[in-house]
């Protein structure tokens, strides 16, 4: 009985813990063959990053907001939030040359203990679900990420051509992913790898198990022309 009411008490001080987002915005257009970053193109007359921040807010209006910029791009973002008359509350961090770096500057303004989320600048289509999912479950499990299901057939290329392999096997994945900020703090020490993909391979390499929750369908990274496009739709359908 003592030894339960101790952990019941730990997790539930876990779960009011200091809840951050890191939003990494370094993106240039170049795919878009836009003459803007693509974070800064307008959506329904505003910024792909202020949707973006404002998903977050719309979760938790506490939350903490870090957003990481190339500082190129920094008075450039001052004057769009100007024009728009932006005020949500937020810290401008500059980034690296990698995405590896800039999470890692935006890493180091945070103090631990806290719950951190880091999230692409050009996903504005996170639901407030998928965000609630993922630091519902980090209180417990500490390193959470949000996944969707394959709904195409997969091959795999080999030596000899290529293969059909088994699509039940695999999942695709989002941001905001979300951990523990001391495990992410730590695992953003080590050297960088071509083999960090995302922020949970950093922390896998560090020896810790990654979560999955369900991520949502529409929480699409706008890369390129049609991914615009279609952000357009799903953004006006919300509205």
């Amino acid at each position: 009985m003592i030894i339960f009411v101790l952990v019941f008490s730990e997790r539930k001080n876990y779960s009011f813990m200091t809840k951050i987002a890191i939003i990494v915005a370094g993106g240039k257009g170049e795919r878009m063959h836009a003459d803007i970053p693509k974070q800064f193109i307008e959506i329904q007359g505003k910024p792909i990053l202020m949707h973006t921040l404002e998903a977050f807010r719309c979760y938790d209006a506490s939350m903490q907001l870090i957003v990481v910029l190339p500082a190129a791009q920094v008075e450039c973002w001052n004057k769009l939030c100007n024009k728009q008359n932006f005020r949500l509350p937020h810290r401008i961090v500059t980034g690296g040359q990698t995405r590896f770096e800039s999470v890692r500057n935006g890493l180091q303004v945070l103090q631990a203990p806290a719950l951190v989320a880091v999230h692409d600048g050009v996903r504005p289509l996170v639901s407030k679900e998928t965000i609630a999912r993922c630091f519902d479950a980090v209180a417990e499990k500490q390193a959470v990420i949000p996944v969707i299901d394959l709904v195409d057939s997969l091959r795999q290329i080999t030596e000899n051509g290529n293969q059909a392999v088994d699509r039940s096997a695999y999942k695709l994945v989002q941001t905001p992913q979300v951990f523990d900020a001391a495990l992410l703090k730590k695992a953003y020490e080590q050297d960088f790898s071509a083999l960090f993909t995302d922020d949970a391979s950093v922390v896998e390499a560090l020896g810790a198990k990654i979560y999955l929750v369900e991520g949502n369908r529409e929480n699409i990274k706008i890369t390129t022309g049609f991914d615009l496009a279609l952000a357009e739709v799903l953004l006006k359908s919300r509205l």
